[in-house]
C-alpha cells in the first residue's frame, strides 16, 4: 500500500504539466474512431481555494409556507426549516398556481421546489392522473419518487415511475392503477402513449425536470409530442442548471406568463486539481490505474470509460486484482444501478467504473478522486464528470489518461 507521499510523486512522474511525450489530439485513431479533440493542457489545473460564498438569507420558514398542517408536520419531523433559494422563491408563485421557469444548479433543493406545491395542490384536489414529471434519466426519476413519498407521507397519494430499463408490463400495471403521479423519462412514457396505457386528459400540473440535460440527450421531439397531448389548462414548472437559448426557447414553448426564479451559481473546475497521467497502451494504462488506486489518498473514486462494455470489464478487472469496484452504464438493470450506487454510496465499495450516465445529475457525496480513463470528447462533458468531485466546498482531484510515447 502507497502512502500519500508516494502516490504525490507517483502523480508528478507520470503527469508532469509539460510532460514527456504527450501525443497530440487527432480526432480520429488508426481504426477510424472518433477520439477526444481537447488539448491536453486543459487537463492540468492546479486547485485554487474555492472562495466561500455568502449564506443565502430567506424571506421564508417553511412554517410560513401555505401547505397543509400533515405537510408541515412532516418537514417538521424531516427537520426542514429554512429553505434554499430556489425553495423560498419558487414555492410560494408555485402555490400560487403560476408556471414556473427556475434556474438552479444540482444539489440546491429544487426537487422539494417543485414536489411540495404539488403535494398541496394534490391534498385539496386529490385527480388521479393528474401530474406529470418528466427527468431525463432513471436515477433522478427514483428520486424524485424517493422523494415524494418522504414528502407525502401520510397522505395517501401514490406515484409511478416509468423509465426504460424496468419491465414494462409491470409499469402498464402500475398505471392502471392510476396514480396521483407519474415520474417518468421521455422515450419510455412516450412508448406507453403509443401503447394506449396511460390518461393524460386529467393532467393539470406539469414538470420538466433538468430541461437542459434532456435537451442534451435528445429528448426535445419526444417532450413537445408530449406535451401536445396535455391540456392547454395546466401548470407547468420547467427547471434547469443552465439557460441556453435552445433550452430559453423550448421552455417557453410549454409555459404561460411565468415567474422567473434564477438562483444558479457560477460553476467552474478551478477548485478541483487537475492533472494528466501518460500512458503507453492499454496494458500500461491498467497499470498505473490500479498503482494509483491503492494508494490511501484516493479514498473514493468514480473513474470513467467511453463505452458500457469498457466499464464493464475494467470493474471486473479492478476486482480480480483486489480492488473491489461496481459499474453503471446503460447495460445495467435499474436494479442493478440502484445496487452499485447504494454500495458505492455507503462506502461498501470505493470505486465506481462509469459511462458518462454518471456524469450528470447524480449528486454523491464525498468523492475524492475522478479519473477519465478514456477521455471525454467534448470539454463540457470533461467539466461535468469532473465535477463529481470537489463538491460542497471541498477541493477534488482529477486525473485523466493520455497516450505517451515511450
Amino acid at each position: 500500500m502507497q502512502n500519500v507521499t508516494s502516490r504525490r510523486q507517483h502523480t508528478r512522474r507520470y503527469a508532469p504539466a509539460g510532460g514527456r511525450g504527450p501525443s497530440r489530439n487527432h480526432s480520429r485513431n488508426n481504426k477510424g474512431k472518433k477520439q477526444s479533440t481537447i488539448p491536453t493542457h486543459r487537463f492540468v489545473n492546479s486547485a485554487a481555494q474555492k472562495a466561500p460564498e455568502p449564506a443565502y438569507v430567506p424571506t421564508h420558514a417553511f412554517r410560513d409556507f401555505k401547505l397543509n398542517e400533515r405537510t408541515q408536520a412532516t418537514l417538521a419531523f424531516l427537520g426542514f426549516e429554512e429553505p434554499t433559494a430556489i425553495q423560498d422563491q419558487a414555492i410560494p408563485p408555485a402555490l400560487d398556481g403560476r408556471d414556473i421557469i427556475g434556474l438552479a444548479n444540482t444539489g440546491t433543493g429544487k426537487t422539494a421546489a417543485f414536489l411540495l406545491p404539488i403535494i398541496e395542490k394534490l391534498s385539496y384536489e386529490p385527480t388521479r392522473n393528474s401530474v406529470l414529471i418528466l427527468t431525463p434519466t432513471r436515477e433522478l426519476a427514483q428520486q424524485i419518487d424517493a422523494e415524494f413519498q418522504r414528502f407525502a407521507a401520510g397522505q395517501r397519494l401514490y406515484s409511478a415511475v416509468c423509465v426504460g430499463g424496468l419491465p414494462i408490463g409491470r409499469q402498464i400495471r402500475e398505471l392502471s392503477r392510476n396514480p396521483h403521479v407519474i415520474i417518468a423519462t421521455p422515450g419510455r412514457f412516450k412508448d406507453l402513449i403509443e401503447r394506449r396505457a396511460v390518461v393524460l386528459g386529467a393532467v393539470n400540473t406539469f414538470v420538466l425536470d433538468e430541461a437542459d440535460r434532456m435537451l442534451d440527450m435528445g429528448f426535445v421531439g419526444d417532450i413537445r409530442r408530449i406535451a401536445s397531448l396535455l391540456s392547454t389548462y395546466r401548470q407547468t414548472l420547467c427547471f434547469s442548471a443552465t439557460m441556453t437559448a435552445e433550452v430559453k426557447n423550448i421552455m417557453h414553448e410549454f409555459v404561460k406568463d411565468p415567474v422567473l426564479v434564477s438562483v444558479v451559481r457560477g460553476e467552474t473546475a478551478d477548485h478541483i486539481e487537475q492533472d494528466v497521467v501518460h500512458a503507453v497502451d492499454k496494458a500500461d494504462k491498467i497499470e498505473k490505474l490500479t498503482s494509483l488506486l491503492r494508494a490511501d489518498e484516493l479514498e473514493k473514486t468514480i473513474i470513467f470509460c467511453e463505452t458500457k462494455f469498457g466499464a464493464q470489464r475494467l470493474s471486473e478487472r479492478l476486482t480480480k486484482d483486489g480492488l473491489p469496484a461496481v459499474a453503471i452504464h446503460g447495460n445495467k438493470s435499474q436494479s442493478q444501478r440502484e445496487r452499485a450506487l447504494k454500495d458505492f454510496k455507503t462506502h461498501e465499495v470505493d470505486i465506481l467504473v462509469a459511462t458518462d450516465v454518471a456524469a450528470r445529475g447524480l449528486d454523491i457525496p464525498n468523492v475524492t478522486h475522478v479519473i477519465n480513463f478514456d477521455q471525454p470528447k467534448a470539454y463540457e462533458d470533461y467539466v461535468h464528470r469532473i465535477g463529481r468531485t470537489g463538491r460542497a466546498g471541498k477541493t477534488g482531484k482529477a486525473l485523466t489518461f493520455v497516450a505517451s510515447t515511450r
